[in-house]
């Protein structure tokens, strides 16, 4: 039972992370949609790609390592936070560094190369902040990353829309953006030392013992924020940045998904690697239950896009952006796919299959990237939203024929049930709004009240009535 109420607190702080993120992030996009234009959310969504490519190599290899190690290994806490931090202050130094040659290479705007520079600072706070959020992850105390990040996103938002009503140019959202990653990592730092004995020391043979252990998992982070924003640096070079602004834009609306996806897994992780001693029975009920919980959320989502994706652009951004809907459609199309992807990804690398994801990852990236070359070149914006899905569909491929070779196989019937369920119900929904043509913010809430009552009402079903949920409901309170 603690256990249970243990996940259920890390998997909604995690949430409640990830969606300050997604939530801060849209109302700068439209900010910036509606006081700087497309073009400027293209060079801002450009310089925020190179950061997030090169703080994903510098980084995510070892936070992943050091999740799962420490989840294991609790006694090795002080170790891995000095000399694990030490590590990453050189990876993200290098990592930065590597930013800078790329683009002084490539032939981008001065004005844009320099929003990259600045915006590329940013790679050392978070990259060295991502070793305490991984001890908090590893500690199961998720509510911590919540608490140092969550009020530091809603005051980086307002001093950014600020700076732009009094006109400050683009470059200074990247400054503003260092600064507050700056302030979640001294936030972090205050909160671990009341929760671990720092030993200040540098474990030499830890750090070289890491570097060869992560070896893997750096191959795999480092292929696959490149493979997150592909079809972005494609565009950027085969097209212009006002493609890439309006790509950027269909992204932003596919993110509270994606950022709600990421939170679950991020929090069921640990719980994956605790039970892979338990037996694969046990490790697919976890994985099936996951997969039920992303796809309840994905597939009405995507229906909704069919219906309303045009709409919410121009209520979101403005009329110029109506033109990127039928890319939209086609990318919402991997939301269908996406809750297998994220969750079988996590379920190998908990089981020590990594060198699979690795794998996938090379053979998606360069099939991907060569269609998209092709692909962006002819068609431009639908170019890369067909490159996206393509980019997808081969993921899934492997992660389900690997997860069946290697593991268990799925039951797709118990995995789809519901969220099939939920999707017909909300289909009704969406073709009474269509028909009937409200004002569109009307729409959006209509739509999101009856999906949040289906929810519950099925939730209800399921547990087995609202005398069973009454009853677990006052129990929880009185534990």
């Amino acid at each position: 039972m603690v256990e249970k109420y243990k996940f259920i607190s890390n998997s909604l702080s995690m949430i409640v992370n990830r969606l300050a993120q997604s939530i801060t992030a849209f109302v700068l996009t439209a900010a910036i949609a509606r006081n700087l234009g497309a073009e400027a959310i293209g060079q801002y969504l450009l310089a925020y790609s190179y950061y997030f490519i090169f703080v994903g190599i510098a980084s995510q290899g070892l936070k992943i390592l050091f999740t799962r190690e420490l989840a294991c290994e609790p006694q090795k806490t002080s170790v891995y936070l000095m000399s694990g931090t030490c590590l990453q202050l050189i990876f993200s130094l290098l990592s930065y560094g590597a930013l800078v040659i790329v683009v002084f290479l490539l032939p981008y705007s001065s004005k844009t190369s320099t929003l990259c520079y600045i915006m590329g600072l940013t790679i050392i706070p978070f990259a060295l902040s991502n070793v305490t959020e991984a001890i908090f992850q590893a500690k199961e105390k998720m509510h911590l990353i919540a608490i140092a990040t969550v009020p530091v996103y809603v005051l980086r938002l307002i001093i950014m829309i600020w700076a732009m009503h009094l006109k400050y140019g683009i470059e200074s959202l990247g400054g503003i953006l260092f600064c507050s990653e700056t302030l979640i990592l001294v936030i972090e730092w205050i909160i671990i030392t009341q929760l671990v004995k720092i030993q200040w020391q540098i474990d030499k043979e830890f750090v070289w013992n890491t570097i060869k252990i992560s070896r893997t998992f750096f191959a795999i982070e480092a292929i696959a924020v490149i493979s997150s924003r592909i079809e972005i640096l494609i565009l950027s070079l085969l097209g212009n940045e006002f493609l890439v602004g309006l790509f950027g834009a269909i992204l932003q609306l596919l993110q509270p998904f994606l950022i709600i996806a990421n939170s679950i897994t991020v929090a069921m992780f640990p719980r994956l690697s605790k039970v892979v001693d338990q037996g694969r029975e046990k490790q697919q009920q976890i994985t099936e239950s996951f997969i039920e919980i992303l796809l309840t959320m994905g597939l009405p989502l995507f229906i909704g896009l069919l219906f309303f994706g045009k709409d919410l652009l121009i209520f979101i951004y403005d009329s110029s952006f109506a033109q990127a809907s039928l890319a939209l459609s086609i990318s919402a199309m991997s939301l269908l796919l996406l809750p297998f992807t994220r969750t079988l990804c996590s379920l190998l690398v908990a089981n020590h299959f990594e060198i699979v994801n690795l794998r996938e990852l090379v053979i998606t990236t360069t099939l991907g990237s060569l269609g998209g070359v092709a692909l962006v070149s002819r068609y431009q914006l639908v170019g890369a939203a067909i490159m996206a899905l393509l980019m997808t569909i081969i993921a899934f491929s492997q992660y389900v024929y690997f997860t069946y070779t290697l593991l268990f196989p799925l039951n797709l019937w118990r995995v789809i049930r519901r969220p099939v369920i939920i999707s017909t119900l909300m289909l009704f929904v969406f073709l009474i709004l269509k028909t009937i043509n409200l004002d569109f913010l009307f729409t959006l809430i209509i739509a999101i009240f009856s999906y949040i009552l289906f929810v519950i009402f099925l939730s209800i079903h399921v547990l087995g009535g609202i005398h069973i949920v009454r009853k677990k409901i006052v129990k929880m309170m009185k534990f």
